[in-house]
């Protein structure tokens, strides 16, 4: 029997405190019916007969190729107003990082004349015979943020901390506002993944680990980017919303970002589709796929979710829309050839890179073979018209005309700062206060740390560029720093403050404010192997230490996206915020800590934790209803102005790390181990290894047999040119690898020398900078020497201790390549079985203990 959701009968803290297992039992679909777990919504937006009729006359006329580009969702840096002439794209995005013109400074105007000019190249019949109008869709993750001067509100997980649905449906409705300012339609949120792991680099996208408040903000966060069904859906004012990631972004093992989640189907909905119940309840027209698996299938390929679960049994009848390059993820798939997606239940591709040309001809012309059905290409067709039609797009002036745009007033406009500064207000948690907080405006305050006078740093990652880094404060006109936001306020009262990253004085101060925490990052980026706060770099704890052995309080304004384990830094403060990454309107915090002038309360601390708090570094997965639930600090904690303090100045501060845990880890063994991808390059040019034979300027790849069929791969260089193979986490996602470092671990692998080298040899690892995703850094070792003492055709065993390269530049916790084998001269040599092996450094071939 089939339920509503009206009579279903899960109460979610009840069954969420039964099923929060770390892992689930392996999903059975071939047999399972998905009435058993999955309701039928009932979704407040309804199909409208003049409209399936209008979209029935218009496919009558569309032939394959026009639909297959409806499917195609290219990137503005790869495709031309011309393509857009020839092919008629459904849409297209800007990914995170791209602007117009490659310009980072582009201004509204520049975005319009985009805007518009694909738009009318996607209604020009003249070359591919239609006229079905494009749409633009963008990552608003807190704010128009790809848009300089835009409002950036705080990132979700302190919105979740403020727990106030109708202040995020404000927050939405300003969002939809900027975004249209720029002449676009559509934005990717809401986020609505329920994180279970505070390791994953996403955290700060997610509202909390706990569904309740996910699926109250979706809902909301869907009516203020669309409107309301029964009153201003969709139109002039309002924009198209998608709910991402679909589904069980959140709970992946280890946190890893696309990575497995091994969840039952029953933890699946009761914990990571509660923010789908409420988007689609309230109407949102597109799904977004997300990059991990289930179970080990990915989300992009498998039917039974994206079509049997959420098109058929929940009764979603918008369009479901891929990741960057998600689908060529799926086993059997490129980025090119995914005919599996399609099949699954997706309806559009997104299609950066140049891939797109080779996709949209492969699927043309599987659909033409058979491979794809007919009636697929027009299920997913019949969606994509659907949203179209319903958004008006047929009928709405063009980019350039419409009611925002070019608003230039409108981007960062003082009554959408004023929602930012509230949201900002409510979303601070207050953990610890020994009678501090709040601080008299008429004091001398100290305001240190690195992030005290730094927008960039308060607003986080998706901030004007993907990770958020390489910005300073005069790319946020408009902005408010959490320094300028008190010295504003302190100034006006007749106090006096002073300004010092590092915490030096003339005249000791009354009270130091100290800004502190995580550097800004993104998805992959941000993951991390535990919660401990400035691993084995404590700079920001020796601030804090120095300015209390001045008898200075101290007042710590803490930075991050996500709880983390800083009980030296909460011992070493007399008050300590959660800030999370509050965005551009610093002021929301001065606006807290700062009492009036007479010493009343100006306005008190309203956030509570919507993330549990840890007491080790290794409770990243500490949730509200476990088993043995025992944290530093409970879901819903949040202190204000006369509650009792609850924290001592003798939390546990000694990291305990059990090291036993760490075992070998795989590179290579046959194939690549994830993350690992393989790469060639050759001088200046680079690309990764799709095939079993490729070749690239200098360098002649190809794979060979060790023990079973291409297990080794093998590589002859020319030595016309520096070239060599690469391997190298997906995407530059930096990996943290001082576990291996500290259980003295060294470099293994197996090498067959076929050919001497005629010049040096290097092996090199690879990292980025702290916080500086631009700025590579790491060291080579010359492995020449060792080459030429070893037989020909024979295989052997290499290893280098790691210290070695930690010695010499190469940061482990932001590790980025593992190996990388190079040389100037000519070689010919294979390898296989590429490891980290622990307790071998000291027998390593190469070792530096």
């Amino acid at each position: 029997m089939k339920k509503s959701f009206l009579n279903h009968k899960t109460v979610i803290a009840s069954v969420v405190a039964m099923t929060l297992a770390a892992c689930g039992t392996g999903p059975e679909t071939s047999e399972k019916d998905a009435s058993d777990i999955w309701p039928v919504l009932d979704i407040a937006v309804k199909k409208d007969d003049k409209i399936e009729s209008k979209i029935v006359e218009i496919m009558s006329t569309m032939t394959l190729e026009q639909k297959v580009a409806q499917m195609m969702q290219p990137e503005i840096r790869d495709i031309t107003v011309e393509d857009m002439r020839k092919y008629g794209f459904g849409s297209y995005l800007n990914g995170g990082g791209a602007f117009p013109n490659n310009n980072k400074h582009s201004t509204p105007a520049d975005w319009i004349k985009l805007a518009e000019d694909l738009y009318q190249a996607s209604i020009d019949d003249s070359v591919d015979g239609s006229n079905i109008p494009t749409m633009w869709g963008t990552d608003a993750v807190h704010g128009h943020n790809n848009v300089i001067g835009a409002t950036l509100f705080p990132h979700n997980i302190g919105l979740g901390a403020a727990n106030n649905p109708d202040l995020i449906e404000e927050i939405a409705k300003v969002t939809a506002t900027e975004v249209m300012v720029t002449g676009i339609d559509w934005v990717f949120a809401p986020t609505v993944a329920v994180v279970r792991d505070d390791r994953w680099g996403r955290t700060y996208e997610g509202y909390s680990e706990d569904p309740e408040i996910v699926r109250s903000y979706a809902a909301s966060i869907v009516k203020g980017l669309q409107g309301h069904a029964d009153k201003d859906f969709l139109s002039n004012d309002r924009v198209i919303s998608t709910v991402k990631h679909f589904i069980g972004d959140g709970g992946t093992v280890k946190g890893d970002d696309q990575g497995d989640n091994v969840s039952s189907e029953q933890e699946l909905f009761d914990i990571h589709a509660q923010g789908y119940v409420g988007g689609l309840s309230a109407g949102a027209q597109s799904v977004m796929a997300s990059f991990n698996s289930w179970h080990g299938d990915k989300i992009h390929g498998n039917k039974y979710l994206l079509t049997n679960v959420l098109k058929e049994q929940m009764g979603f009848d918008g369009f479901i829309v891929g990741d960057w390059n998600g689908h060529g993820q799926i086993k059997g798939c490129t980025n090119e050839n995914c005919p599996q997606a399609i099949n699954a239940g997706l309806d559009i591709f997104m299609v950066p890179t140049a891939a797109w040309k080779p996709l949209f001809e492969n699927t043309v012309q599987q659909v033409k073979d058979g491979v794809i059905a007919m009636s697929r290409i027009d299920d997913a067709v019949t969606r994509i018209l659907r949203v179209k039609l319903r958004a008006d797009l047929f009928n709405k002036p063009s980019p350039a005309k419409r009611q925002f745009s070019g608003k230039v007033e409108l981007i960062g406009a003082q009554a959408h700062r004023d929602v930012a500064r509230q949201a900002v207000q409510e979303s601070l948690v207050l953990l610890k206060n020994k009678n501090v907080l709040p601080i008299k405006p008429t004091s001398h305050i100290l305001v240190a740390g690195n992030g005290a006078d730094n927008i960039g740093k308060q607003s986080g990652g998706w901030s004007i560029t993907w990770q958020g880094t390489n910005n300073i404060n005069a790319d946020f006109p408009g902005g408010t720093s959490i320094y300028k936001g008190i010295a504003d306020q302190v100034n006006a009262a007749g106090g006096k403050v002073t300004l010092s990253e590092d915490g030096t004085f003339k005249t000791k101060p009354d009270v130091a404010v100290v800004v502190f925490g995580e550097e800004p990052y993104a998805e992959g980026h941000g993951d991390r192997e535990n919660l401990d706060y400035q691993r084995g770099e404590k700079s920001d704890l020796a601030l804090l230490k120095k300015l209390k052995a001045q008898g200075i309080p101290v007042v710590s304004i803490f930075l991050s996206g996500r709880p983390m384990w800083v009980n030296a830094e909460l011992n070493a403060s007399d008050a300590f915020i959660a800030a999370w990454l509050p965005g551009s309107e610093g002021q929301g915090v001065a606006d807290v800590i700062l009492a009036n002038a007479d010493g009343s309360v100006q306005n008190d601390f309203k956030g509570k934790l919507s993330f549990t708090w840890p007491k080790s570094p290794d409770q990243a997965v500490i949730n509200r209803f476990d088993e043995n639930y025992a944290p530093l600090l409970p879901y819903g904690f949040g202190l204000q102005y006369g509650d009792e303090n609850v924290l001592a100045d003798d939390l546990n501060d000694v990291v305990k790390r059990d090291l036993s845990q760490v075992t070998t880890r795989q590179i290579f063994n046959g194939e690549m181990q994830k993350p690992w991808l393989l790469w060639l390059f050759s001088g200046d040019k680079e690309v990764e290894v799709k095939s079993s034979a490729q070749t690239l300027g200098a360098l002649a790849y190809r794979t060979v047999d060790k023990v079973v069929q291409e297990d080794a791969r093998q590589i002859t260089l020319d030595g016309s040119e520096r070239a060599g193979l690469r391997i190298a986490s997906k995407s530059s996602f930096r990996e943290d690898l001082r576990s291996d470092l500290e259980v003295n671990s060294a470099l293994h692998f197996q090498i067959n020398v076929m050919e001497k080298p005629t010049g040096k040899v290097e092996l090199s690892m690879n990292c980025e900078g702290e916080g500086d995703s631009q700025n590579s850094c790491g060291s080579s070792i010359d492995i020449t020497k060792q080459l030429n003492a070893m037989p020909l055709n024979e295989w052997q065993t290499l290893s280098i201790d790691m210290a070695c390269y930690a010695n010499t530049g190469t940061i482990m916790s932001n590790l980025v390549v593992p190996f990388e084998l190079s040389s100037k001269g000519k070689l010919k040599l294979s390898v296989a079985d590429i490891k980290l092996e622990p307790n071998t450094a000291a027998q390593a071939t190469i070792s530096c203990q």
